[in-house]
């Protein structure tokens, strides 16, 4: 499992206090109002990275934004 990246992690703060799967599909519903085409790509990657993590792998995910 690749760690998530710093830009990952932001992305992943704006969806925190949720569950795995809360969170997949939260982002999967933002994805079609995102009008940049890295957030796009970035949003893609988050949800293949949670998509192959397990809820325990998920829980140990320190959420923590970085400035």
């Amino acid at each position: 499992m690749d760690k998530f990246t710093m830009e990952e992690i932001n992305l992943m703060c704006v969806f925190a206090g949720q569950d795995r799967t809360g969170m997949i599909a939260d982002i999967k519903n933002v994805i079609p109002h995102i009008q940049d085409s890295d957030m796009v790509e970035l949003a893609g990657q988050v949800i293949g990275k949670l998509e192959a993590m397990s809820d325990a792998e998920f829980a140990e995910v320190a959420l923590e934004a970085a400035e």
